[in-house]
């Protein structure tokens, strides 16, 4: 067992992103944002981008999901993405906000809008298409359509290198455990950040039955028979270390526990699908290769 990402993770916020459903209300906002200077960022990937394209300096505020670069830590925190309070976010005077799909709740977009602040609300899917989209649905609001086309193209190359990498050969199957609470392991089904990272690195999800997270009983852990288990380096009470999953008899029983391998990687970077995604990919595939992370 064994952890691969030393990047700092707040897998709390993180792990409350991922399960919760996506919310009403921060419907598809579109604003020219091109003259702002004091923009409030949510949600981590649209913060990696807007520091990628080398705007970081109209940043005004972040939300609390917004944990790199290790600079916009540095930048006042209004709070989790899916709870954000109107007043803490008008308290930083911002002139735009820029905000992942999924941001709320839609009580406060709706005072935002009320507050005439122009918003942006930028779409998310868990692909490639989804990640080169984002970079130039944040490109276009932000005026800087020219420069998100360039680092698009860039993420495209990475991003299709290592897969043609990971293509063929071995497809283990992959279980991704996002929470343990009372002995049981809350897992990732289809349609998910995880299901999409492990597809892109060649690896096949154990998990296929249902969509989004749900609570798996010993039964269908079993069933499942996962090569690996993945999940979330540990800065909460909720996510699961190696060692206590490890100790579970259902996953003792898997072939995953049987060979000890079970893997923790920082939330944010395995899952963020923005500018490190062709490294997460990379660094997913030697797991299931099982090769040192320096090894090239």
């Amino acid at each position: 067992m064994r952890s691969i990402a030393t990047r700092t993770g707040r897998g709390a916020a993180f792990a409350l992103c991922l399960l919760a459903q996506p919310l009403q209300g921060a419907a598809a906002d579109t604003a020219d944002l091109s003259d702002a200077s004091r923009i409030l960022s949510v949600g981590g990937s649209i913060t990696e981008i807007i520091y990628a394209l080398g705007e970081q300096d109209r940043l005004v505020a972040r939300d609390t999901t917004s944990t790199y670069p290790e600079d916009a830590l540095k930048l006042p925190d209004v709070g989790y993405m899916r709870a954000l309070s109107p007043e803490g976010t008008l308290s930083v005077d911002p002139d735009g906000i820029i905000m992942l799909e999924g941001s709320g709740p839609a009580e406060a977009i709706d005072v935002l809008r009320e507050a005439d602040i122009p918003i942006v609300t930028i779409p998310e899917t868990f692909d490639l298409d989804g990640i080169l989209e984002k970079i130039r649905a944040v490109g276009s609001a932000l005026g800087v359509e020219d420069k998100a086309g360039s680092l698009a193209q860039r993420i495209e190359r990475d991003i299709r290198a290592v897969m043609a990498e990971t293509a063929g050969g071995e497809q283990p199957r992959i279980l991704f455990v996002i929470s343990l609470q009372a002995g049981k392991i809350m897992a990732s089904g289809t349609g998910t950040a995880a299901d999409g990272i492990i597809r892109m690195a060649g690896a096949e999800n154990a998990i296929t039955g249902y969509s989004g997270y749900k609570q798996l009983t010993d039964e269908a852990l079993i069933t499942a028979a996962p090569d690996i288990i993945l999940t979330m380096e540990v800065d909460a009470a909720d996510l699961a270390t190696g060692e206590e999953l490890h100790a579970l008899p259902a996953i003792a029983a898997t072939p995953a526990g049987k060979a000890g391998r079970i893997i923790s990687m920082d939330g944010t970077y395995l899952l963020g699908f923005g500018p490190r995604t062709a490294a997460a990919i990379h660094d997913l595939a030697l797991i299931i290769k099982d090769r040192p992370k320096d090894e090239q």
